[in-house]
């Protein structure tokens, strides 16, 4: 069966933040230490709290056979803000066809140019979709930083 992109609905909000958590603690844990882990995968409980940050930002979710196997989001100035894959799902061109729906939608929308802080984790998977490293970022949470990558992509006019 393919993978089905459709927009953010509001009753995937428990499916996105369980997604978001056990992919920090499953497969960014060989890139980061147990309290980066840790603090990461706590941050998922801030939407519980704000739902309405999926639904401000255009938000896409991967759906296979009925279930989310990966969601990603960008806002209006071309800022990829989410792309997180289920654990199980990873290395199926699930991130792939999310991020080339995002980028369309950047595109659609006249952003020259696609910006992510990128993990370390994700880094590989961005220079391949010709993502340029700008600088290196440490991303601070609850007093722990986490090393991102700022990232940029510049679209075809």
């Amino acid at each position: 069966m393919e993978i089905t992109i459709r927009p953010y609905q509001s009753e995937d909000l428990i499916p996105i933040v369980n997604l978001f958590e056990t992919t920090v603690r499953e497969i960014n844990k060989k890139d980061y230490s147990p309290q980066q882990i840790q603090v990461w995968s706590q941050a998922c409980q801030k939407f519980l709290r704000q739902p309405e940050f999926f639904s401000r930002l255009y938000t896409l979710v991967a759906v296979r056979e009925g279930q989310i196997v990966g969601y990603g989001n960008m806002d209006t100035t071309g800022y990829l803000d989410h792309l997180f894959v289920h654990k199980d799902w990873q290395n199926h061109k699930v991130a792939s066809a999310i991020c080339d729906h995002l980028e369309a939608y950047g595109s659609s929308l006249g952003v020259h140019e696609i910006t992510v802080h990128a993990s370390i984790t994700a880094k590989p998977f961005f220079e391949k979709r010709n993502y340029v490293t700008i600088k290196e970022n440490q991303a601070v949470l609850q007093g722990i930083a986490l090393t991102n990558y700022y990232m940029a992509k510049q679209l075809r006019s």
